[in-house]
């Protein structure tokens, strides 16, 4: 069923044939004075003034009236006049009319006059309608294009944050942008901070966002929100109650929080690293002090060593007398105990070389882990090699 338009007739004197012509395809709403235009519930398409019998002075000062009213405001106002009435067009026209008709008109000519204006103001309204579309749209992708611009700005200026407090602070500083107010948890492997905008911490924000860091990634709790990812949890206090609103919050913040967790876990390598440095600092020295003390008990060693073998050749040497060998078995000895003294003697120098060798790249470790400076690949090349 097709619904038809409704139309308004006013005439002051309380009758109009007019109102029985459009009752053809219109709606009629008849109105005594522009007071009873406020009382019509219908969704008006047009307003009609009837003024034949009314007077050429009062025509300009109703026609203001009936256009300036709020509840007319995109309605278009026609005026029906006698035709014998003179007008000033400009001045009826200039008042807010959208079309004049007289009672000489063909009532099909009319009808269509009628008619025609009630679809420019539908056509008018479709387009107004395609318009405020078209600024929310363009405002959505300007505001859409400043939350990038920020989420950018953030993930850059992350990596410069070299502890939890700066990071923590430079997240508080970019969800201004979004008007929230939140708390922040970070689960580092050396420590967990919680975190207000204002740098302490709150028990029962950290206390709910320890509870709730294993219950995937969002937890909804009336404008409440809890957002998890890896090692952060966000607690947003205000989220809007406009449900598009409430998703675009969701996706912009989320990648803050990834681009967050990388560099938490950056953080944490850096001191992973720094532990290990200081472990290999203190093996280093560590062993260096081994090697010192059994470099000393290797000196005494070889000192012995080289005494003990001297003194059996002496004794060797006073031995022979007494065990009647010939010149040329008493040679043959003596050499081969000189033999065996030379030899000891050889071995323990090449012992000394490889001692030297082995703290000489101690000592080289020791000074580029002791250096404040970080190494250089090629320096660390060259320990590897020596390796």
């Amino acid at each position: 069923m097709v619904t038809k338009n409704s139309a308004v007739v006013f005439n002051s004197e309380g009758s109009s044939p007019l109102s029985e012509l459009l009752a053809q395809q219109f709606s009629v709403f008849f109105c005594c004075s522009t007071d009873e235009m406020d009382s019509v519930n219908e969704d008006i398409s047009v307003v009609i003034l009837d003024v034949v019998t009314a007077q050429a002075e009062d025509i300009d000062q109703l026609c203001k009236d009936v256009a300036s009213r709020d509840s007319q405001e995109d309605v278009p106002v026609l005026i029906y006049i006698s035709s014998k009435t003179n007008l000033n067009t400009f001045s009826i026209f200039d008042a807010g009319v959208a079309d004049i008709l007289d009672d000489a008109m063909d009532p099909e000519d009319l009808l269509a006059r009628v008619s025609k204006s009630v679809f420019h103001t539908i056509a008018n309204r479709q387009l107004k309608s395609r318009l405020q579309q078209a600024n929310e749209m363009a405002f959505s992708a300007m505001s859409d294009t400043s939350d990038l611009g920020v989420n950018i700005q953030f993930l850059i200026h992350c990596h410069e944050c070299d502890n939890l407090d700066e990071l923590g602070m430079l997240l508080f500083r970019t969800l201004t942008h979004y008007q929230l107010n939140c708390s922040l948890q970070i689960r580092s492997q050396f420590d967990t901070k919680n975190m207000e905008p204002n740098g302490l911490a709150k028990d029962l924000e950290a206390r709910l966002l320890w509870e709730l860091k294993d219950n995937g990634r969002y937890v909804d709790f009336g404008r409440r929100c809890v957002m998890n990812y890896g090692q952060l949890s966000l607690l947003v206090k205000n989220m809007p109650e406009d449900g598009k609103r409430f998703g675009t919050i969701k996706d912009n913040v989320f990648p803050l929080l990834q681009g967050a967790d990388a560099r938490v876990k950056s953080i944490d390598n850096a001191g992973l690293l720094v532990m290990e440095r200081d472990l290999m600092k203190g093996m280093s020295a560590k062993m260096q002090s081994v090697m010192q003390q059994v470099d000393e008990r290797y000196q005494v060693v070889m000192r012995q060593c080289a005494e003990l073998v001297e003194d059996m050749a002496m004794r060797v040497d006073d031995s022979i007398m007494f065990l009647d060998l010939n010149e040329q078995q008493e040679a043959t000895f003596g050499n081969i105990m000189q033999n065996g003294v030379n030899s000891i003697n050889e071995l323990f120098n090449q012992g000394v070389r490889i001692d030297e060798s082995f703290r000489k790249l101690i000592e080289y470790m020791n000074q580029m882990l002791d250096s404040e400076q970080e190494a250089s690949v090629e320096q660390l090349q060259s320990v590897l090699d020596k390796l």
